[in-house]
């Protein structure tokens, strides 16, 4: 089907006959469960899991009548920024040959670049949607945290995660947005977004209008990028003005400390939810014998390194003695960032930044540099510790040929707005 790497499992899904998605592919990441076919989450852990039954996403495509050609390939566990610590290899940049997809949803974004599928669902905790969107140059959405359930999620970071859509156009992204959208019974934090001013005719906002629209260009998300991407974000402002739109430097003070809040706070998450990895109740055996060597061994054998990593320091992080001194600290500068946003969005309609302050980086290169990695998501992380929608639409190109993306940062279930001006875009 393709020869990216991009799926873990090429099982198809049937979808019901008839609806808006009818003879549409929509792939999904492997860390949405479907019942009957395996889900991985990119881990040796979960490898041979079939899940009993659909996540409510899957269930809102198949009523729609999408039919699912696969399970996309994805950072372990969606830890990662370069789909390159899934236990089934690395994906290639099919925009970019040579260079990552970007993460987690790296395949994902791939077989949408790629015309393998016509739709993906990614999930989005720190940016992986819109990373992989950026990278690969299609359009993705993180949406406000709520509006889409998360019944059948594997957890990763819990309140942080949305599920979010990946397509070649704005309009196609908004069309499959409408179908996974709204409350469920199964996700206590789901929202009506009606009960918030607004409805779910995501696809109609996609006129391109900008006329009137007020842009505001946080100044610290531009700071450090690569001179490569500010040319080319620039070069994207100045199309959405010659349409109408004006824009204006706002501050976000906070963002500066956002990196290491959501780290602290999506590692001590981490490593609650992963606890049930353990051989016994999910995951593969350890052996007969002494409980916890078993434990062990499965857990050292199930997890790659990077997870490893995360487990370890979110453990730390939450451990007698330290919960003040990192979590706390953490939680209290998410409300610094939400705080900031907030004040921001009350003199604009729209925030801009670059989806990611980099290119595409070469495969490999930043695998032995966790840290680089970590510092690469600095515009997209402030937007989950804010609950905030963002959509990611391309921007251009360097002059080396590499994808750029644009991102655009709404007030809660502000998703209208953000759609109509990515559509002047993309």
């Amino acid at each position: 089907m393709t020869d990216y790497n991009a799926y873990i499992a090429t099982d198809t899904i049937e979808g019901a006959e008839g609806g808006p998605l009818a003879g549409k592919t929509v792939a999904v990441k492997d860390n949405i469960s479907t019942k009957g076919v395996q889900t991985t989450c990119g881990s040796a852990m979960l490898e041979g899991y079939v899940p009993p039954y659909d996540a409510t996403v899957i269930k809102r495509l198949k009523d729609a009548g999408a039919t699912i050609p696969g399970k996309t390939n994805m950072d372990e566990f969606g830890m990662g920024t370069t789909t390159e610590t899934s236990a089934y290899g690395a994906v290639e940049n099919p925009a970019a040959r040579g260079r990552v997809p970007g993460g987690s949803s790296g395949g994902s974004a791939a077989v949408v670049a790629a015309g393998d599928a016509d739709y993906a669902l990614g999930s989005d905790t720190g940016g992986s949607v819109r990373c992989p969107a950026a990278f690969c140059g299609v359009v993705g959405i993180k949406p406000t945290y709520g509006l889409v359930s998360r019944y059948g999620l594997v957890a990763y970071a819990n309140s942080l995660e949305q599920i979010g859509p990946l397509a070649p156009t704005v309009e196609e992204a908004a069309e499959l947005l409408e179908v996974i959208a709204g409350p469920d019974e199964r996700d206590g934090t789901t929202r009506d977004a009606r009960e918030h001013g607004t409805d779910y005719d995501f696809a109609d906002a996609a006129d391109g209008d900008v006329e009137g629209l007020s842009i505001g260009v946080p100044t610290e998300l531009l700071d450090g990028a690569d001179e490569r991407v500010v040319e080319t974000f620039w070069d994207a402002i100045d199309e959405l003005e010659s349409r109408g739109a004006s824009y204006h430097e706002v501050d976000l003070p906070s963002v500066e400390h956002a990196v290491e809040a959501y780290y602290v706070i999506a590692m001590s998450e981490a490593s609650s939810n992963l606890a049930r990895f353990d051989g016994v109740r999910y995951g593969q055996s350890g052996g007969e014998g002494n409980w916890n060597e078993s434990f062990a061994k499965a857990r050292d054998e199930g997890f790659g390194e990077e997870v490893k990593r995360r487990v370890l320091l979110g453990t730390y992080a939450l451990s007698a003695g330290y919960h003040d001194k990192y979590y706390k600290k953490a939680q209290d500068a998410r409300a610094w960032v939400k705080q900031d946003f907030d004040e921001a969005l009350s003199g604009a309609d729209v925030l801009a930044s670059p989806t990611m302050p980099v290119p595409p980086m070469k495969r490999g290169e930043s695998l032995d540099d966790p840290l680089t990695m970590y510092l690469a998501d600095a515009n997209t992380t402030p937007v989950n510790l804010a609950n905030l929608p963002a959509i990611s639409v391309p921007a251009g190109e360097t002059d080396d040929g590499l994808p750029v993306g644009l991102q655009l940062v709404g007030p809660a279930f502000g998703e209208k707005t953000i759609i109509r001006a990515g559509s002047a875009l993309a």
